[in-house]
Protein backbone atom coordinates (compact mmCIF):
# COMPACT_ATOMS: atom_id res chain seq x y z
CA UNK A 1 0.00 0.00 0.00
CA UNK A 2 1.09 3.05 -0.74
CA UNK A 3 2.37 5.36 2.21
CA UNK A 4 -0.02 8.22 2.40
CA UNK A 5 -2.30 5.85 1.29
CA UNK A 6 -1.98 3.56 4.91
CA UNK A 7 -1.32 6.97 6.53
CA UNK A 8 -5.01 8.21 5.36
CA UNK A 9 -6.59 4.82 6.20
CA UNK A 10 -5.63 4.11 9.29
CA UNK A 11 -6.57 7.99 10.22
CA UNK A 12 -9.79 7.07 8.87
CA UNK A 13 -9.93 4.03 10.60
CA UNK A 14 -8.92 5.85 14.05
CA UNK A 15 -11.38 8.31 13.59
CA UNK A 16 -14.23 5.26 12.69
CA UNK A 17 -13.29 3.72 16.31
CA UNK A 18 -13.07 7.19 18.18
CA UNK A 19 -16.96 8.53 16.56
CA UNK A 20 -18.83 5.92 18.91
CA UNK A 21 -17.15 7.12 21.82
CA UNK A 22 -17.78 10.45 21.24
CA UNK A 23 -21.09 10.15 20.62
CA UNK A 24 -21.76 8.14 23.88
CA UNK A 25 -20.40 11.39 25.71
CA UNK A 26 -22.34 13.46 23.71
CA UNK A 27 -25.35 11.99 24.18
CA UNK A 28 -28.12 14.54 25.73
CA UNK A 29 -29.13 14.17 29.11
CA UNK A 30 -31.17 16.84 30.99
CA UNK A 31 -29.33 18.87 33.67
CA UNK A 32 -30.71 18.11 36.78
CA UNK A 33 -30.77 20.64 40.08
CA UNK A 34 -32.23 19.69 43.34
CA UNK A 35 -34.58 22.73 45.03
CA UNK A 36 -34.16 22.90 48.51
CA UNK A 37 -37.86 23.90 49.22
CA UNK A 38 -38.81 20.35 48.04
CA UNK A 39 -37.23 19.59 51.50
CA UNK A 40 -39.19 22.43 53.80
CA UNK A 41 -37.03 23.59 56.25
CA UNK A 42 -34.61 20.82 56.65
CA UNK A 43 -31.15 21.66 57.12
CA UNK A 44 -28.18 22.16 54.39
CA UNK A 45 -26.35 19.22 56.36
CA UNK A 46 -29.31 16.86 55.55
CA UNK A 47 -30.36 18.53 51.93
CA UNK A 48 -26.60 18.88 50.34
CA UNK A 49 -25.91 14.71 50.18
CA UNK A 50 -29.43 14.65 48.68
CA UNK A 51 -27.78 16.14 45.81
CA UNK A 52 -25.79 13.27 44.13
CA UNK A 53 -28.48 10.89 45.00
CA UNK A 54 -30.74 12.16 42.16
CA UNK A 55 -28.16 12.71 40.14
CA UNK A 56 -27.32 16.25 40.12
CA UNK A 57 -24.44 18.36 41.12
CA UNK A 58 -26.04 21.33 41.44
CA UNK A 59 -28.30 22.84 44.29
CA UNK A 60 -31.10 25.35 44.07
CA UNK A 61 -31.57 27.43 47.40
CA UNK A 62 -35.07 28.98 48.43
CA UNK A 63 -36.08 31.41 51.48
CA UNK A 64 -38.76 31.49 53.17
CA UNK A 65 -41.62 30.69 52.68
CA UNK A 66 -41.16 27.57 50.50
CA UNK A 67 -37.89 26.79 51.98
CA UNK A 68 -35.08 28.55 54.40
CA UNK A 69 -32.06 27.15 52.93
CA UNK A 70 -31.05 30.83 52.05
CA UNK A 71 -31.52 31.71 55.59
CA UNK A 72 -29.57 29.05 56.69
CA UNK A 73 -26.46 30.19 54.40
CA UNK A 74 -26.41 33.22 56.59
CA UNK A 75 -26.73 31.59 59.68
CA UNK A 76 -23.94 29.36 58.96
CA UNK A 77 -21.60 31.61 57.07
CA UNK A 78 -20.47 31.82 53.30
CA UNK A 79 -17.30 29.97 54.10
CA UNK A 80 -18.99 27.10 56.10
CA UNK A 81 -21.64 26.74 53.69
CA UNK A 82 -18.75 26.18 50.73
CA UNK A 83 -17.36 24.05 52.67
CA UNK A 84 -20.37 21.69 53.06
CA UNK A 85 -20.99 21.90 49.02
CA UNK A 86 -17.34 20.95 48.59
CA UNK A 87 -17.80 18.07 50.88
CA UNK A 88 -20.17 16.74 48.91
CA UNK A 89 -18.99 17.77 45.57
CA UNK A 90 -22.36 20.17 45.08
CA UNK A 91 -22.34 23.51 43.51
CA UNK A 92 -24.90 26.10 43.95
CA UNK A 93 -26.59 26.11 40.67
CA UNK A 94 -29.47 28.71 41.48
CA UNK A 95 -30.44 31.12 44.27
CA UNK A 96 -34.50 31.58 43.94
CA UNK A 97 -35.78 35.10 45.16
CA UNK A 98 -39.18 35.61 44.55
CA UNK A 99 -39.32 37.89 47.75
CA UNK A 100 -36.94 40.16 46.37
CA UNK A 101 -38.98 40.41 43.19
CA UNK A 102 -36.67 41.49 39.72
CA UNK A 103 -35.81 44.94 40.63
CA UNK A 104 -34.18 44.15 44.02
CA UNK A 105 -31.31 41.49 43.38
CA UNK A 106 -28.49 43.84 42.96
CA UNK A 107 -26.85 42.87 46.28
CA UNK A 108 -27.89 39.17 46.08
CA UNK A 109 -26.37 39.10 42.35
CA UNK A 110 -22.97 39.82 44.29
CA UNK A 111 -24.05 36.93 46.72
CA UNK A 112 -24.40 34.73 43.95
CA UNK A 113 -21.15 35.83 42.11
CA UNK A 114 -19.11 34.76 45.33
CA UNK A 115 -20.90 31.85 45.80
CA UNK A 116 -20.73 30.22 42.34
CA UNK A 117 -24.60 30.84 41.67
CA UNK A 118 -25.13 31.32 37.96
CA UNK A 119 -28.90 31.63 37.63
CA UNK A 120 -31.71 33.70 40.15
CA UNK A 121 -34.78 33.10 39.85
CA UNK A 122 -37.81 35.27 40.64
CA UNK A 123 -41.21 36.54 38.77
CA UNK A 124 -41.75 39.95 36.49
CA UNK A 125 -43.76 43.33 37.47
CA UNK A 126 -45.93 45.06 35.44
CA UNK A 127 -49.94 45.23 34.88
CA UNK A 128 -51.68 41.53 35.29
CA UNK A 129 -54.22 40.23 32.42
CA UNK A 130 -53.06 42.11 29.67
CA UNK A 131 -53.32 40.77 25.69
CA UNK A 132 -52.41 42.04 22.02
CA UNK A 133 -50.91 45.10 21.63
CA UNK A 134 -51.21 45.78 25.25
CA UNK A 135 -49.73 42.86 26.78
CA UNK A 136 -46.40 43.92 24.51
CA UNK A 137 -46.32 47.10 25.08
CA UNK A 138 -46.35 46.37 29.21
CA UNK A 139 -43.48 44.04 28.77
CA UNK A 140 -41.84 46.41 26.99
CA UNK A 141 -41.97 48.54 29.39
CA UNK A 142 -40.85 45.60 32.31
CA UNK A 143 -37.98 45.07 30.14
CA UNK A 144 -36.82 49.18 29.49
CA UNK A 145 -37.25 48.97 33.65
CA UNK A 146 -34.68 46.49 33.84
CA UNK A 147 -32.07 47.43 31.60
CA UNK A 148 -29.89 48.31 34.57
CA UNK A 149 -31.08 45.39 36.54
CA UNK A 150 -29.36 43.16 33.60
CA UNK A 151 -26.49 45.23 33.20
CA UNK A 152 -25.91 44.46 36.69
CA UNK A 153 -26.57 40.63 35.85
CA UNK A 154 -23.71 40.71 32.95
CA UNK A 155 -21.45 42.50 35.32
CA UNK A 156 -21.91 39.47 37.82
CA UNK A 157 -21.49 37.21 35.21
CA UNK A 158 -25.31 35.42 36.35
CA UNK A 159 -28.50 35.32 34.24
CA UNK A 160 -32.11 36.88 35.94
CA UNK A 161 -34.43 33.82 35.26
CA UNK A 162 -37.91 35.16 35.20
CA UNK A 163 -40.78 32.48 36.08
CA UNK A 164 -44.01 32.54 34.21
CA UNK A 165 -45.78 32.82 37.60
CA UNK A 166 -49.73 32.90 37.34
CA UNK A 167 -50.11 36.60 38.56
CA UNK A 168 -47.73 37.58 36.83
CA UNK A 169 -46.98 39.98 33.70
CA UNK A 170 -45.33 37.11 32.19
CA UNK A 171 -47.66 34.75 32.46
CA UNK A 172 -48.34 33.49 28.95
CA UNK A 173 -46.49 32.17 25.94
CA UNK A 174 -46.98 35.88 24.15
CA UNK A 175 -45.38 37.43 27.24
CA UNK A 176 -42.88 34.91 27.32
CA UNK A 177 -41.54 34.84 23.42
CA UNK A 178 -41.85 38.83 23.74
CA UNK A 179 -39.58 38.90 26.99
CA UNK A 180 -36.77 37.21 24.89
CA UNK A 181 -37.40 39.08 21.69
CA UNK A 182 -37.46 42.89 23.72
CA UNK A 183 -34.48 41.91 25.99
CA UNK A 184 -32.08 39.69 23.87
CA UNK A 185 -29.43 39.61 26.28
CA UNK A 186 -28.19 36.08 27.36
CA UNK A 187 -28.18 37.46 31.31
CA UNK A 188 -32.28 37.69 31.40
CA UNK A 189 -33.91 34.29 30.94
CA UNK A 190 -36.88 32.08 31.51
CA UNK A 191 -37.84 29.90 34.58
CA UNK A 192 -40.09 28.04 32.50
CA UNK A 193 -43.50 26.33 34.86
CA UNK A 194 -45.88 24.27 33.20
CA UNK A 195 -47.76 24.33 35.90
CA UNK A 196 -49.15 27.64 35.38
CA UNK A 197 -49.42 27.39 31.62
CA UNK A 198 -50.89 24.14 31.98
CA UNK A 199 -53.70 25.85 34.44
CA UNK A 200 -53.94 28.47 31.86
CA UNK A 201 -54.84 25.82 28.86
CA UNK A 202 -51.85 24.92 27.62
CA UNK A 203 -51.41 21.18 26.77
CA UNK A 204 -48.03 19.06 26.01
CA UNK A 205 -48.10 19.64 22.65
CA UNK A 206 -48.38 23.64 22.96
CA UNK A 207 -45.66 23.14 25.99
CA UNK A 208 -43.03 21.72 23.41
CA UNK A 209 -43.99 24.25 20.54
CA UNK A 210 -43.28 27.02 23.54
CA UNK A 211 -39.90 25.50 24.67
CA UNK A 212 -38.72 25.20 20.63
CA UNK A 213 -39.82 29.06 20.58
CA UNK A 214 -37.76 30.13 23.58
CA UNK A 215 -35.22 27.60 23.07
CA UNK A 216 -32.33 28.32 25.17
CA UNK A 217 -32.92 31.75 26.60
CA UNK A 218 -34.80 28.63 29.10
CA UNK A 219 -32.00 29.17 31.96
CA UNK A 220 -34.50 27.02 34.38
CA UNK A 221 -37.51 24.53 33.48
CA UNK A 222 -39.70 23.08 36.24
CA UNK A 223 -40.62 19.25 35.48
CA UNK A 224 -43.99 20.60 37.27
CA UNK A 225 -47.90 20.02 36.12
CA UNK A 226 -51.02 21.33 37.39
CA UNK A 227 -52.41 17.95 39.36
CA UNK A 228 -55.20 18.78 41.27
CA UNK A 229 -53.24 22.21 42.15
CA UNK A 230 -51.34 23.53 45.13
CA UNK A 231 -53.67 26.30 47.10
CA UNK A 232 -55.96 23.76 48.83
CA UNK A 233 -54.53 20.62 51.10
CA UNK A 234 -55.47 17.88 49.52
CA UNK A 235 -54.76 14.19 50.48
CA UNK A 236 -50.89 13.13 49.95
CA UNK A 237 -51.48 10.98 47.25
CA UNK A 238 -53.92 13.92 45.53
CA UNK A 239 -50.62 16.37 46.11
CA UNK A 240 -48.01 14.40 44.21
CA UNK A 241 -50.31 14.34 41.18
CA UNK A 242 -48.15 17.69 40.46
CA UNK A 243 -45.03 15.45 39.96
CA UNK A 244 -44.12 13.99 36.18
CA UNK A 245 -45.35 10.36 36.07
CA UNK A 246 -48.45 11.37 38.17
CA UNK A 247 -50.82 13.65 37.15
CA UNK A 248 -52.12 13.79 33.10
CA UNK A 249 -49.79 15.47 31.41
CA UNK A 250 -47.81 13.54 29.04
CA UNK A 251 -43.93 14.94 29.15
CA UNK A 252 -42.66 12.74 26.31
CA UNK A 253 -43.12 15.90 23.77
CA UNK A 254 -42.29 18.25 26.26
CA UNK A 255 -38.61 16.05 27.07
CA UNK A 256 -38.61 15.72 22.94
CA UNK A 257 -38.78 19.15 22.81
CA UNK A 258 -36.11 19.91 24.99
CA UNK A 259 -33.55 17.83 23.78
CA UNK A 260 -34.03 18.58 19.96
CA UNK A 261 -33.33 22.15 21.39
CA UNK A 262 -30.14 20.50 23.09
CA UNK A 263 -31.22 22.42 26.26
CA UNK A 264 -28.38 23.11 28.41
CA UNK A 265 -30.36 25.12 31.60
CA UNK A 266 -31.53 23.56 34.41
CA UNK A 267 -34.35 21.39 35.21
CA UNK A 268 -35.51 21.01 39.01
CA UNK A 269 -37.93 18.03 39.58
CA UNK A 270 -41.21 20.32 41.48
CA UNK A 271 -44.14 20.57 43.44
CA UNK A 272 -45.33 22.86 46.18
CA UNK A 273 -46.70 21.60 49.32
CA UNK A 274 -49.48 22.61 51.57
CA UNK A 275 -48.46 24.31 53.89
CA UNK A 276 -45.64 25.84 52.32
CA UNK A 277 -42.00 24.94 54.04
CA UNK A 278 -43.33 21.30 54.39
CA UNK A 279 -40.85 18.45 53.28
CA UNK A 280 -42.95 17.08 50.09
CA UNK A 281 -43.18 13.84 52.09
CA UNK A 282 -41.73 12.77 55.56
CA UNK A 283 -38.28 12.64 55.57
CA UNK A 284 -35.57 13.43 53.09
CA UNK A 285 -35.36 9.97 51.72
CA UNK A 286 -38.34 9.64 51.07
CA UNK A 287 -38.05 12.93 48.91
CA UNK A 288 -35.33 11.92 47.38
CA UNK A 289 -36.84 8.77 46.27
CA UNK A 290 -40.04 10.28 44.97
CA UNK A 291 -37.65 12.69 43.10
CA UNK A 292 -36.10 9.73 42.03
CA UNK A 293 -39.00 8.09 40.89
CA UNK A 294 -40.32 11.09 38.37
CA UNK A 295 -36.47 11.45 37.07
CA UNK A 296 -36.49 7.62 35.62
CA UNK A 297 -40.19 8.60 34.36
CA UNK A 298 -38.24 11.41 32.38
CA UNK A 299 -35.40 10.00 31.46
CA UNK A 300 -36.97 6.81 29.85
CA UNK A 301 -38.38 9.28 27.31
CA UNK A 302 -34.74 10.36 26.33
CA UNK A 303 -34.38 7.34 24.81
CA UNK A 304 -37.28 7.42 22.60
CA UNK A 305 -36.97 10.94 21.57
Amino acid sequence: MNPIHRRQFLATTAALAVAPALQARAKFRLNYILSSCMYGTLPLKTIVPEVSKIGASQLDIWPRVHGNQREQVEEMGHEKFTALLKKHNVNLGCITRYDLGPFGLKDEMSVAAKLGARVLVCGGRGQKGLKGAGLKAEVKKFVELMRSHIAAAEKAGVTIAIENHGSNLINTPDSLKWLVELAPSKNIGIALAPYHLEGGGLDSAGLARLIAALGNRISMFYAWQHGLGCMKKLPKEQELLQLPGRGKLDFEPIVGALKKISYTGFTSIFMHPVPRGIPILEDAVACTAEINRARAYLDKYLERS
